[in-house]
């Protein structure tokens, strides 16, 4: 049961937890060991939230999962997790979640509670809203460089992470969609409302706009944020995001994939390396570099 029930909280899911990270590695606070503890403390209690909302969404979604080609097989939809057994855990997990929040961080306990309320609003309405649903998908993504950010004394951290944070989770979003409508074909409405609300050539004119928006507001923010090295070695790393997006758009239109962006970012090795050379080269110019 217990085991199930980890299988329904998404643990590959925690992954986008890491954008908590953001506020310790360019405000150069990593090496420093009263924010890295916070930020892990944040990181784990974020991964509850996350766990809990993804509970909760399965428990909505189940008739609808029981139809579906592969989300059938999730623990509930299969069968082999009871959904009054779901709803006691959930109901658990807020209480240590919040509890754990408030004892950490008045701030990252008030964007916890957001970023649940956000999750609920979207879990029983909101994503069946077309591009409002996406964009709700971003704001979680937002809400979490925010909590990793109020967990510290910021002194060098650039709102144009914000901004480049946001759009590559609309990219991403927006990509999700476009590989779940192919995957489904003329079924798609039957499995997820929204869909019926987007075509193919519509979220590839989305796909491009917030592609190329990314790479620009990446670019900016290496050339202009005051948090950066005035030898502006930062422009160094755009090849990486440069590569990595246009991987992930070969593997949505190529290789029908997409559907599950962290699972590609796990398991695709050419996107994971870039991933990984991208964050070692960021650590390398803002620690080393000065």
């Amino acid at each position: 049961m217990l085991a199930q029930l980890l299988k329904t909280m998404r643990p590959r899911q925690w992954a986008k937890n890491g954008f908590l990270f953001a506020a310790l590695v360019f405000d150069r606070q990593l090496l420093s060991p009263v924010p890295l503890l916070r930020t892990v403390s944040g990181f784990a209690l974020m991964c509850l939230a996350s766990g809990l909302v993804y509970i909760i969404n399965d428990l909505v979604d189940l008739p609808q999962d029981r139809q579906h080609p592969t989300k059938r097989l999730r623990p509930l939809a299969a069968g082999s997790l009871a959904p009054r057994t779901a709803i006691v855990a959930a109901i658990i997990l807020t209480g240590i979640t919040l509890s754990g929040s408030f004892a950490l961080d008045l701030r990252f306990a008030l964007i916890v509670l957001t970023y649940i309320a956000t999750n609920l609003l979207y879990s029983f309405w909101l994503k069946h809203v077309p591009i409002i649903d996406v964009l709700l998908v971003a704001s979680g993504f937002l809400l979490r460089v925010g909590a990793g950010v109020v967990l510290l004394t910021v002194e060098r951290f650039s709102p144009w992470l914000y901004v480049c944070m946001t759009l590559l989770a609309l990219f991403l979003g927006f990509g999700k969609r476009r590989a779940e409508l192919v995957l489904l074909a003329g079924d798609a409405n039957n499995h997820r409302r929204v869909l019926d609300g987007y075509s193919v050539p519509l979220l590839d004119q989305f796909i491009v706009i917030v592609s190329s928006t990314t790479l620009m507001a990446y670019s900016l923010y290496t050339f202009f944020a005051p948090n950066l090295p005035a030898n502006h070695a930062s422009m160094l790393t755009i090849p990486f995001v440069v590569y990595a997006i246009f991987r992930y758009l070969h593997l949505i239109n190529i290789e029908g994939a997409g559907g599950a962006p962290e699972e590609l970012l796990l398991t695709d090795r050419p996107l994971l390396l870039t991933i990984l050379l991208w964050g070692l080269a960021v650590v390398a110019i803002l620690y080393l570099g000065q």
